[in-house]
């Protein structure tokens, strides 16, 4: 149905006349208002912290709430073709996110050349009055209805799990870190941005004049900075790995190399950093409109893994969860579909995994599948199903069937869903911060941040 407004124009308005408009007041309301007007008062963002303060419910903008006249004045009374000529206004109250408020204006008198004066106010469902004023404005000429304008959708999106893992991350001891091969832009900018943020202590391991060169083109000054001037990514790698076995480095953090040269000094069984599980990736995700961090794994090393990968592949993840906030993490299976079919193998992996977990073969965390995508993290699409499950549509982690999927999962929420992304790879004697050429400073910021943050739970 095709909403349309009807105007009334100055020949046929009357004085007394009146109109209204409702709107319950919402936190993007307030986010949208600061990006178009550039006010940045703490006091109307939702959820800031202010010292002392902790979490609050903003203040509506004023002159938001003020807008709400216009509305009336523009759809309904007088209507389309309206122009304002003057408003003033006093503010007698305030209205918070939830309020409900209705915006009324009322035909007080009619001037020359089509000017109609009329009474504004703003009030709350308590009946509370918070604006009150007049306006003056000029009324169309003629009749005209006109369709309802089908405006842009706006998403806005908020990264506030990232911002709380910071905070947990900046008052920790940084990591000494083995930066391999920093020799270009983006790859020591992530690391100097994240040693700024005291998440890291670099080396920088790699060819001492590329470096330098980087760091020039940066405008950074590496004085503090410890290089390892070492030709070869492969002798780079090594390198790292041997300092980590030493007790002289407590992270590894991939520069400009291949990751299969990297990962290949890793996994090495005597001089590498090996452990009983499986090396694992894991993308960690702050997704605008989801309550909690999503963990994705495998996308980035296992390409086709067999059942007793995805079982270190699983713990993995549930391993970094804890480490991160959750306590015990809803791990989801997925699959093509819900149920178990012997035709789609990734099924019965899934169940399996999760009788383990059952079993307490798997620990740490919540385990159900096989899960589709939708009822994996909508409990709506969970509940059409007629799934009954701690984890469905409640799932913190999702563990893909092979790297394919995986990694198309994650950049789509990356890319179309414009989640901020980072992670770290799993299952050695230290955490690998394995960055992507694509990632910008904040995906290398965060996975340092993660980084970080696992390795001071395993000290605790």
């Amino acid at each position: 149905m095709t909403t349309t407004y009807k105007n009334t124009p100055y020949d046929q308005i009357e004085v007394g006349m009146e109109a209204t408009y409702e709107r319950t007041c919402s936190a993007d309301d307030f986010y949208v208002s600061a990006h178009a007007s550039g006010d940045l008062n703490p006091i109307h963002l939702p959820k800031e912290d202010r010292e002392g303060e902790g979490d609050f419910e903003g203040v509506a903008p004023s002159l938001w709430v003020a807008s709400l006249i216009s509305a009336v004045l523009g759809n309904q009374m007088p209507g389309p073709g309206t122009l304002y000529r003057s408003q003033n206004l006093r503010f007698l109250g305030r209205a918070y996110e939830g309020d409900h408020l209705t915006a009324r204006v009322k035909v007080t008198e009619k001037l020359p050349d089509y000017v109609v004066k009329l009474q504004t106010t703003v009030e709350r469902a308590d009946g509370q009055m918070i604006v009150e004023g007049e306006a003056e404005v000029i009324a169309p000429r003629t009749s005209k209805i006109a369709k309802a304008v089908s405006l842009p959708g706006l998403t806005v999106r908020s990264y506030e799990h990232f911002e709380r893992l910071l905070d947990l991350a900046r008052p920790l001891p940084p990591l000494i870190t083995a930066v391999v091969a920093p020799e270009d832009r983006k790859s020591l900018g992530g690391a100097l941005l994240a040693a700024e943020n005291t998440l890291i202590e670099p080396i920088l391991i790699g060819d001492r004049d590329k470096i330098e060169d980087a760091a020039e083109r940066l405008g950074k000054d590496l004085a503090h900075c410890t290089i390892l001037d070492v030709a070869g990514h492969t002798q780079a790698a090594a390198q790292a790995v041997a300092m980590v076995r030493e007790g002289k480095a407590q992270a590894i953090m991939k520069g400009q190399l291949h990751t299969d040269v990297l990962l290949a000094q890793i996994v090495k069984r005597d001089i590498g950093l090996r452990t009983d599980n499986r090396l694992s990736h894991v993308f960690v995700m702050d997704v605008p409109g989801l309550d909690h961090l999503l963990f994705i794994s495998d996308a980035a090393i296992n390409i086709s893994p067999d059942l007793e990968a995805k079982v270190d592949i699983v713990q993995n993840a549930i391993n970094l969860a804890q480490a991160l906030g959750q306590q015990q993490p809803k791990v989801g299976i997925l699959s093509a579909v819900e149920t178990v079919n012997t035709k789609i193998p990734s099924t019965l992996d899934a169940a399996i995994l999760s009788k383990m977990a059952e079993r307490g073969q798997i620990k740490g965390g919540i385990v159900d599948g096989p899960l589709a995508m939708d009822n994996a993290i909508d409990i709506d699409a969970a509940v059409t199903k007629g799934i009954t499950s701690l984890v469905a549509g409640r799932a913190d982690v999702l563990v893909v069937p092979n790297l394919e999927s995986g990694n198309m999962l994650a950049k789509e929420l990356a890319f179309v869903a414009h989640a901020q992304v980072c992670g770290v790879v799993m299952g050695a004697r230290c955490p690998v911060i394995l960055t992507s050429r694509a990632d910008d400073d904040k995906a290398r910021l965060m996975s340092c941040a993660v980084a970080l943050l696992y390795a001071a739970s395993q000290k605790a």
